[in-house]
């Protein structure tokens, strides 16, 4: 099922909010939509600083997700490591590393060409 733009737009704003509950940290949505081939629309990549944190990262995105949209991710891989867990919502895609993690696969490098928009944490 293709979801509309305010859909998208929903979902990118509750796993943001997500995020932000647990504190998670550095967040950046990046938009795929111009570039040609890509799996999804966006992906948003954010880091915690544990294991515990990141899966309670992960855990808020689908508790606030489910509760206001009963949307759950298509499918969610890494979470039994917590160092990267990939939650897929198919037009979003979203990356919780830790933080020695994402800086070794760099991401935000790989998509050079996409629109990056980062979101500012006041904690």
């Amino acid at each position: 099922m293709i979801k509309s733009e305010s859909s998208k737009d929903e979902l990118l704003s509750l796993i943001i909010k997500g995020i932000e509950e647990v504190k998670g940290n550095d967040i950046d949505i990046l938009d795929l939509r111009e570039i040609e081939n890509t799996v999804c629309d966006y992906f948003i990549i954010c880091n915690g600083t544990s294991n515990t944190q990141v899966n309670a990262i992960v855990n808020s995105i689908q508790k606030i997700v489910s509760k206001q949209t009963k949307d759950k991710p298509w499918h969610v891989e890494g979470a039994d490591q917590g160092d990267w867990v990939l939650m897929d919502y198919v037009d979003i895609v979203v990356h919780v590393f830790q933080k020695h993690v994402r800086e070794f696969y760099n991401i935000e490098g790989l998509w050079g060409d996409a629109k990056i928009t980062s979101i500012p944490t006041n904690y």
